[in-house]
């Protein structure tokens, strides 16, 4: 076998990009998708993080770490925390603005890997609908792009397209025993 012919082969290849759904119920969904930022920024990898629910005023611990590596990209689109929202139509809106600002930036090819954090949210509200997320993902997603969804309650039709689909369940949680989110857990 002739070795530098395999190696030139591999190199003019491309990788095929996998397709992740994090859910359920439990936590660790956001914090699984970014330990992958984390492992992608080691090998160089040009990344963008998009999140659906959190504001840009809100600052997280995953996005002052990623502000101190290089080829992270990342946007806080949202309008807070959706359950306790006080305008439902602005949040929908809102999302479907992030949907279309998600796939143009998936669409550029600029990317290796993209987030779309806590999308499976806007889905399950109805924001977005699930058909609309897989038809993008099977028909205008790049062929070498990594993409992670995460949020609770993935729909039927994403988790159909997707190529790994983990279900984090929730034996016990801190915040049933009244204790508050905790700076370097959960944010």
């Amino acid at each position: 076998m002739n070795n530098s012919n395999t190696t030139a082969n591999s190199k003019t290849k491309k990788r095929q990009g996998r397709v992740v759904v994090l859910t359920g119920p439990g936590k660790g969904k956001s914090s699984s998708a970014f330990g992958m930022v984390l492992r992608a920024a080691g090998w160089n990898y040009k990344i963008c993080v998009i999140q659906f629910i959190k504001k840009e005023s809100r600052r997280t611990g995953e996005q002052m770490a990623a502000a101190k590596l290089s080829g992270i990209e990342w946007h806080c689109l949202g309008d807070g925390f959706t359950w306790i929202t006080k305008n439902p139509e602005q949040d929908a809106s809102n999302n479907k603005k992030i949907w279309e600002f998600s796939q143009e930036k998936i669409s550029s090819g600029e990317f290796d890997l993209v987030v779309l954090d806590e999308i499976n949210y806007a889905a399950s509200y109805g924001w977005i609908s699930g058909a609309e997320i897989a038809d993008f993902i099977k028909n205008k997603k790049p062929y070498e792009t990594h993409l992670i969804l995460t949020g609770r309650d993935a729909l039927p039709e994403v988790i159909a397209v997707a190529d790994t689909v983990t279900e984090m369940g929730m034996v016990k949680h801190a915040y049933e025993a009244g204790i508050t989110a905790g700076r370097g857990i959960e944010f």
